[in-house]
């Protein structure tokens, strides 16, 4: 599904019984779990097993200065609200504009790419999903990780440390069986311990208005977010 415009284009509320949850969650995380690149059932896992981080999220982004307006307009990021050909025209070289709109387009990325909230029944919880689903190609940029098996990975563990998603944490943990040898250890050893420390003491992410900093120079960013880049090895890139 590809949306457009408002929030209400992302949410698309599906009322489940306590056995269809529990079915949405084992089967999801099951394939999910094969097919990390299937974003729909990320997506599903996600929803029907992160109510209670969900919440400790809201309450973040209510008690920061600035998640209560991104809260109040429901502020989505979209081809419309964001265009990476219209930032790489605009912003100059070194900006987080620039890096994520070079992000973007080599790898003929969207916006638009990100599924709809269908398991979330309360709307403010739905736009807390949302906006951290679409905050993740930001995010990717501001750490310096690729959208490689290892790079996800990575960014997985420093989501769990961040928010606290338990479909962050399953996806991180089952997922590294498709890694090689060499890359798992990488994991392990290094990009793991990074993850959770850069995870728990960095700024609070899922309350940053980024639509308004894209003319920021990005190492200036990351130091006014706490953020420190990922130690990836110059050979898993």
């Amino acid at each position: 599904f590809t949306g457009f415009g408002t929030f209400m284009s992302f949410h698309q509320y599906q009322p489940l019984s306590r056995f269809g949850r529990a079915s949405v969650v084992l089967g999801s995380a099951l394939l999910a779990v094969r097919n990390p690149a299937r974003g729909d059932l990320v997506a599903a896992l996600g929803e029907t097993t992160g109510s209670a981080a969900l919440q400790r999220l809201l309450r973040r982004m209510e008690a920061s200065e600035e998640g209560p307006l991104l809260l109040k307009e429901r502020t989505i990021v979209s081809s419309e609200t964001v265009s990476p050909k219209r930032l790489k025209q605009e912003c100059p070289t070194g900006t987080f504009g620039a890096a994520y709109a070079d992000f973007m387009l080599k790898r003929n990325f969207s916006p638009d790419n990100r599924s709809i909230v269908r398991f979330v029944e309360s709307e403010d919880l739905a736009y807390v999903m949302l906006r951290y689903r679409q905050v993740h190609d930001f995010w990717h940029v501001l750490v310096d990780l690729p959208p490689s098996i290892l790079g996800e990975l990575a960014l997985k563990w420093f989501e769990w440390a961040h928010t606290g998603l338990p479909s962050t944490l399953l996806s991180a943990t089952f997922a590294s069986f498709r890694l090689s040898t060499p890359e798992q250890m990488h994991l392990a050893n290094d990009l793991t311990p990074w993850a959770l420390d850069a995870g728990s003491t960095c700024a609070d992410l899922i309350s940053v208005p980024y639509e308004t900093l894209f003319g920021m120079d990005l190492d200036e960013l990351r130091v006014d977010l706490r953020l420190t880049k990922a130690p990836l090895g110059d050979e898993f890139r």
